[in-house]
């Protein structure tokens, strides 16, 4: 089935209009990342648990997201976040296509600086329901009028919609609290959604 926006092709951009402060560099080894809000690029290194300074792990963070972003098959009805200690990535989220979690960890495995990669990725379970309202979800949001700018970025779509036993979780970023609510709404409206986790971050608190 054609799915929207599906392949993720030149980008170094954030999921919306936000850009995240370094990658939570002032943490400890620990650092975890979503795709939709995150910079970063790479290191070299010595163990895999060393910790790295806070310049080397904002790099390392955006070549991991950036080697992420690339990846085909990679859209609006995916999710994936990752953990970083020292070298170690921890790979996380949701998608739909089972070929997206080992394309996945081979990209990061080539990211010069990572050390280690750990898959947990899930597979969404194949559904022809959960496929509708995939769809349903997409149009109820992205051609919404107040929701409309969102569909401008093809590349890397700013609201992710994850579906699993008609369960729908959305991930991603909005410029407005107004425009997340908005998103629970009509969510709400579409037939056969049993329930709605919104999970966006507002880039432009009030």
């Amino acid at each position: 089935m054609g799915r929207p926006y599906g392949v993720a092709l030149l980008v170094l951009v954030v999921i919306s209009l936000a850009v995240a402060a370094a990658a939570q560099a002032a943490q400890p080894p620990t650092s975890n990342q979503s795709l939709s809000n995150q910079q970063a690029g790479g290191a070299q290194s010595q163990t895999p648990n060393e910790t790295l300074s806070p310049a080397a792990q904002a790099k390392l963070i955006e070549k991991v997201r950036h080697a992420l972003l690339l990846l085909p098959y990679f859209g609006v009805f995916d999710n994936i976040a990752f953990q970083l200690q020292g070298r170690t990535v921890i790979l996380q989220g949701q998608v739909v296509q089972s070929i997206l979690k080992p394309d996945a960890e081979r990209a990061v495995k080539k990211v010069e600086g990572v050390e280690k990669v750990v898959n947990n990725i899930e597979v969404l379970p194949p559904s022809p329901m959960d496929e509708q309202i995939r769809h349903r979800v997409y149009r109820a949001i992205y051609s919404y009028g107040p929701l409309f700018k969102y569909s401008n970025n093809k590349v890397n779509p700013p609201i992710r919609i994850i579906v699993k036993n008609a369960r729908v979780t959305l991930e991603g970023v909005v410029d407005t609290e107004t425009d997340k609510n908005l998103c629970t709404m009509r969510v709400n409206q579409v037939p056969s959604v049993l329930s709605v986790t919104n999970n966006l971050r507002v880039a432009k608190p009030s």
